[in-house]
């Protein structure tokens, strides 16, 4: 009985299902997007402007008469990709600095926490707009800028975790037995901590995707001819009132892939409480 009500405990709820289907669906569809987009996204066709959706073009063409399911497919690999790398860095250098932190404990543990309440006041939308306008625009800056102050949660979670599992008595027999630091750092700390950290990442993607979607939403993402979620929108609002699904493919865009992945962090997170 016991182990069945363990089983029927950790089983993944259904929400984690749907959601983790709808993120794989987006994520294959962005990888494959060369071969799935039926037409170039930069090529214009002034004669076929404000074109209907229909088989030759499945959401229609926008204001220059491209083909807006192409730039749809095209411009979410580079939305979701910066949005992506940027928390794949941040949740790197936070596991790397929580865990050096836990480690060290004393003066230093103290002084890279304050630095940690330090940069984590400040709003990642505010120092975004500060790195792009001293580094200028472009995919390489929206990286940089995401991730200036996006590692500081991680790092604080994780030394959190880190601290406990240190005084666990597998890390105590590691290190009688002379193991090295970085041997129970790799081996024990960091395999025993990381999923409360990813889920924790995959609740965050979210805000990193509509951030990425209105800084380029500003102009300061990526630049013609590349294009994007946010930059489709910021094009397209001039002809709302005409052609609405020009701004509502975007849209619904960043919302459904920001709130799938965002369900399937909660779904994560809701199953190691569980546990």
């Amino acid at each position: 009985m016991a182990g069945a009500e363990a089983a029927t405990t950790r089983r993944p709820p259904p929400g984690v299902w749907v959601s983790g289907a709808v993120t794989g669906v987006i994520v294959l569809a962005l990888l494959f997007a060369p071969l799935i987009a039926p037409h170039d996204p930069a090529r214009q066709d002034l004669l076929h402007r404000f074109a209907g959706p229909s088989v030759l073009h499945w959401l229609g063409t926008d204001h220059l008469g491209r083909d807006e399911w192409s730039r749809l497919l095209l411009g979410g690999r580079f939305a979701v990709s910066i949005a992506a790398l940027s928390l794949v860095l941040s949740l790197g250098i936070g596991v790397l600095v929580g865990v050096l932190a836990a480690r060290a404990g004393g003066w230093l543990d103290e002084a890279i926490m304050r630095l940690v309440d330090l940069l984590i006041s400040f709003p990642d939308v505010v120092v975004a707009l500060f790195m792009v306008a001293l580094m200028g625009t472009g995919q390489a800056t929206l990286v940089v800028a995401l991730t200036v102050v996006s590692w500081t949660p991680f790092a604080r979670m994780m030394r959190g975790l880190a601290r406990d599992i240190y005084h666990r008595d597998y890390v105590r027999a590691a290190e009688i037995l002379g193991c090295s630091r970085w041997f129970i750092i790799l081996r024990h700390v960091i395999p025993n901590a990381i999923r409360p950290v990813f889920a924790m990442a995959l609740l965050r993607f979210g805000h990193k995707l509509i951030v990425v979607g209105g800084l380029s939403f500003l102009g300061l993402g990526v630049q013609p001819p590349m294009s994007d979620w946010g930059s489709m929108l910021a094009e397209s609002r001039r002809y709302m009132e005409r052609e609405p699904m020009l701004v509502l493919a975007p849209g619904l865009a960043i919302f459904i892939t920001a709130l799938a992945v965002t369900l399937l962090g909660q779904g994560l997170d809701t199953m190691r409480d569980r546990r």
